[in-house]
């Protein structure tokens, strides 16, 4: 299935600066429901993320900071779907990717929504199940974990069960429930 891949380190595991370094950051005005003095600031936040042409905005909050942070986890989770680094199997993992892979192999894939490392580690199993041909199984072996574990993390956030059924349909596998 083919899919845009990034080479050497996926963006979504770099640190927050380095992030907003590669990003274009605006601000801007927005409307919205909260009463006549809302948005009246320039709170609302849009992230382009330069070498990949991906953007996030968080317009909903009226604290800039807030919307900002918010904007970026976004953009760390479209980063995470819509972008493919090396899977476990086609390199020795470097950096953050071998330290995200070491600390959680063989403990529990459970993350509270607003976890910081929570799109990293999901980019990194997406990575995997990619190359695995979205078979779950095959990767559980490789991270230590329950096959139940990565499904139940996957279904916590929609765009990655869709992403990882769609790579099952392309290798003729039923889609995960």
């Amino acid at each position: 299935m083919p899919l845009r891949s990034v080479d050497p380190n996926h963006p979504a595991l770099l640190d927050d600066a380095t992030l907003l370094g590669q990003c274009d950051l605006r601000f801007q005005r927005r409307g919205g429901p909260g009463g006549q003095h809302r948005n009246k600031t320039s709170s609302g936040v849009f992230l382009h993320h330069e070498p990949t042409d991906i953007t996030a905005e968080a317009t909903e909050r009226r604290s800039q900071a807030d919307n900002r942070s918010v904007a970026l986890s976004r953009l760390r989770f479209r980063l995470a779907m819509e972008l493919r680094g090396a899977s476990i199997w086609d390199a020795q993992p470097t950096g953050m990717a071998k330290e995200l892979r070491a600390t959680y192999r063989g403990h529990p894939l459970k993350f509270r929504d607003s976890h910081p490392y929570r799109p990293a580690v999901m980019s990194l199993l997406i990575d995997d199940l990619h190359a695995a041909g979205g078979q779950p199984s095959a990767v559980s072996k490789e991270w230590s974990v329950s096959t139940t574990s990565i499904v139940n993390l996957l279904k916590s956030h929609p765009p990655a069960i869709t992403l990882i059924n769609s790579i099952r349909a392309y290798h003729g596998r039923p889609p995960l429930r």
